[in-house]
């Protein structure tokens, strides 16, 4: 069974940087997509980045120059970096494990964590 642990959320305030961390777990391929989702109250959840198993990177226009998405195959962990954040960055974010081919689509993402909070104050 594989789980997805994320942690580094917190309160920073406007222009500041958090890193967030994923770890996954129970997987032996690191042939998979990882990607970064966020959701904020009353919004639907939202795609931020995602990386694939060749490191090719994929950003929302959103986010893109700001964030900066890596993975480390022997940890199974993924990365996020986020810098200059702004007060609508604030949502609850997830990380999701997914198929092959690099997707901003929700549904194609088969496990999910629990999500870390982040808040940006102004």
């Amino acid at each position: 069974q594989v789980q997805l642990v994320e942690s580094g959320g917190g309160l920073v305030q406007a222009g500041g940087s958090l890193r967030l961390s994923c770890a996954a777990s129970g997987r032996t391929s690191t042939i998979y997509t990882m990607g970064w989702f966020r959701q904020a109250p009353g919004k639907e959840r939202e795609f931020v980045a995602a990386i694939n198993w060749r490191n090719v990177t994929y950003y929302s226009n959103t986010i893109k120059g700001r964030f900066t998405i890596s993975r480390d195959n022997a940890q199974n962990t993924v990365f996020l970096q986020m810098n200059n954040l702004k007060p609508e960055d604030t949502a609850n974010y997830y990380c999701a494990l997914g198929p092959t081919t690099i997707t901003a689509l929700a549904a194609r993402y088969d496990y999910w964590g629990q999500g870390t909070q982040v808040t940006v104050s102004s």
